[in-house]
């Protein structure tokens, strides 16, 4: 026998969802009898979490008593309730008596918090099933744009468990003077990541998070190389984690040239196999600390932006990547009609500058300028 929700009215559950009504008492209960208890929750559980509408309720209650830095308990509540006209909603007085008294001590506030998470994400992992079937079963919608989708919403869950919306300015400020203080008393003037460039770092303080950089130049003035760079100096440097996206160039052809910079070994002498006795040494010398760099190679050809984000996602979720590099953006694969190539790169483009946003770090992508500049007196 199959059991639709009964308290909320939310769509797509033919079988009860996961919850955890009992839990959710405690959590309630624990806020109720120990002021510290709340801030620990709010960390973890926002009103949505709540299975049980009343509990949803009575949580938003607790924060705005929180908020004006009121005391919470039974009677506190209760008139809190009362304010809004949802006491009797929830139950009155008698359920809330029944939170308090049913819990002895706020000790395990995170492990029944964390119960109620998991709840309401596999509630929120179903709904988003849910309506990726409805939305294959009709038909309407491209299907890589679908399978994009749906990759989003499920790494939001696994990121940051709870969506994020708006946010009161004055949280935003809150935490913007947090981050200009610190900034303040760090030695390096460096906040972003390490560029390996005195100079570029000082005009950027680092490549910021949530950035989309493009390095535009003329055909074969070092581009890649630069770029191999700048990777080599965040992964070796920085140990940040690097995921480059090789559109020109193999994995091979990549990974010589950056043994070259590395070890000062002629590229050709690389590429030919004849190297000297010192070279061997120059190679053994310095190789295993490049080696053990964070940097993650793909060289998929004409790769999509789709795929170039489905591919980063699953890379920032298992190795915590810090920053993206595209070799080079015309290279890459366009999905859907554009009427003009322009129009393709500037949708190629508003789509890395989502994955540099949602994957909260700097992406650098390369992009080749015709060589008609070569033609002008000044090469601009």
């Amino acid at each position: 026998m199959t059991q639709a929700r009964p308290d909320n009215g939310q769509q797509g559950f033919e079988r009860m969802p996961p919850q955890a009504v009992e839990v959710e008492q405690a959590v309630l209960g624990a806020m109720m009898i120990d002021p510290g208890a709340i801030g620990r929750a709010l960390e973890m559980l926002d009103e949505t979490c709540f299975y049980h509408s009343p509990h949803n309720t009575i949580f938003k209650a607790i924060l705005s008593l929180y908020e004006r830095s009121e005391a919470v308990d039974q009677l506190t509540l209760g008139e809190e309730l009362k304010r809004s006209n949802s006491l009797d909603q929830v139950g009155g007085v008698v359920y809330l008596s029944k939170l308090a008294s049913e819990v002895a001590t706020a000790a395990n506030i995170e492990y029944h918090a964390k119960i109620v998470l998991d709840k309401a994400l596999g509630r929120k992992l179903i709904e988003t099933s849910a309506e990726v079937s409805k939305q294959a079963y009709e038909g309407g919608q491209d299907v890589q744009e679908l399978i994009d989708w749906a990759e989003q919403q499920i790494f939001s869950l696994s990121e940051d468990r709870l969506n994020q919306g708006f946010e009161p300015l004055e949280n935003v400020m809150s935490e913007t003077l947090e981050q200009i203080e610190r900034a303040h008393n760090r030695v390096s003037t460096v906040s972003g990541v390490e560029t390996g460039f005195s100079e570029l770092n000082e005009s950027t303080s680092g490549f910021q998070k949530g950035d989309l950089i493009i390095l535009a130049a003329r055909p074969s003035v070092g581009k890649t190389a630069l770029a191999l760079t700048l990777s080599r100096n965040a992964a070796v440097e920085a140990g940040v984690g690097v995921a480059v996206f090789s559109l020109e160039m193999s994995k091979v052809q990549l990974a010589q040239r950056l043994l070259s910079a590395e070890t000062k070994v002629d590229l050709h002498k690389l590429r030919t196999g004849r190297l000297r006795d010192e070279d061997w040494v120059h190679l053994t010398r310095n190789v295993g600390r490049l080696a053990q760099a964070p940097i993650y190679i793909d060289d998929t050809p004409g790769i999509t932006v789709l795929e170039a984000r489905a591919k980063a996602r699953r890379l920032k979720r298992e190795h915590g990547i810090g920053m993206v590099v595209i070799d080079y953006l015309q290279l890459m694969g366009s999905h859907g009609r554009a009427d003009s190539r322009e129009q393709e790169i500037s949708r190629i483009s508003r789509g890395l500058k989502g994955l540099a946003k949602e994957l909260d770090v700097p992406v650098i992508a390369l992009s080749q300028l015709s060589r008609a500049v070569e033609s002008r007196t000044d090469r601009r």
